[in-house]
């Protein structure tokens, strides 16, 4: 086996700050490359920052094929156990699939607030997902689809596996029926963004999981000049500040990390 077995520059990171901890969560076959800009905007505002690698990620897809969707909820929690040892409170932000896996930890885990961005609700209707782990023994991958990116620039420089193995389609359906059942028990305070022009997560993803979060504090950011990862594009300054708002909101109040069962 050949080390290391990362991509060069998808490295997890941790850039140290105040007692006020943000975990980001990468989407489905992306790195933690793509959280890196909003992790050191929110560096520049005080905060602590851990962006971690989701297990078969950043290395090569066959690795993500051995995983499965609790694989995946197990790197959310190691990188809170991580934070909680030098922070008081923590958020977690996520793109994509990412932002499904912190919703569905804000269902298990204490934490002080949820950043869901571009989050998929459900995955697009087609009867080949009643049958995707058969399918996948004789079409092992999937090609993805035109690129929505508005910034020409950070495409280029974005790194994800060039496919989607079609086992691990199964497991992210299988994240998303559970990410379902959980939010009407999430109750700590919860923001959303969507872009309009998403291509790989439609627009109607984000009032549909809006309706079902059981908490009274939610709000939805929706911005129009950019494509899936917002983060890395035109209009991640106000989904960026946006976040810095709603952590701010939050982190003084006297509730404290809570789960849904608070």
């Amino acid at each position: 086996m050949k080390f290391p077995q990362t991509f060069p520059g998808a490295e997890p990171f941790f850039l140290s700050g105040s007692r006020c901890g943000c975990l980001l969560v990468h989407g489905f076959t992306g790195t933690p490359k793509e959280m890196r800009w909003m992790g050191e905007y929110l560096h520049s505002q005080g905060y602590t920052v851990l962006g971690i690698r989701l297990s078969g990620h950043a290395t090569q897809p066959a690795d993500l094929v051995r995983m499965r969707w609790w694989d995946w909820m197990a790197s959310v929690e190691d990188g809170l156990n991580l934070l909680r040892s030098c922070c008081d409170r923590v958020f977690i932000a996520g793109l994509s699939m990412g932002g499904a896996l912190c919703l569905l930890s804000a269902a298990h885990f204490p934490i002080s607030g949820v950043i869901a961005i571009s989050t998929p609700y459900q995955l697009p209707a087609d009867w080949r997902l009643d049958f995707i782990r058969t399918i996948a023994l004789f079409q092992p991958k999937v090609q993805k689809g035109a690129s929505d990116w508005q910034n020409q620039a950070a495409a280029k420089d974005h790194l994800d596996y060039p496919f989607y193995p079609t086992r691990s389609i199964a497991e992210v359906e299988d994240l998303l029926i559970n990410l379902r059942a959980a939010l009407p028990r999430i109750q700590v305070p919860v923001l959303l963004a969507h872009s309009r022009s998403d291509q790989a997560v439609l627009p109607d993803n984000m009032p549909k999981i809006y309706a079902a979060l059981g908490t009274a504090d939610k709000q939805m950011v929706w911005v129009e000049n950019s494509g899936h990862v917002v983060i890395r594009e035109p209009d991640r300054q106000k989904v960026f500040n946006a976040a810095h708002n709603f952590i701010q909101s939050h982190v003084n109040s006297s509730a404290g990390e809570r789960t849904h069962a608070a």
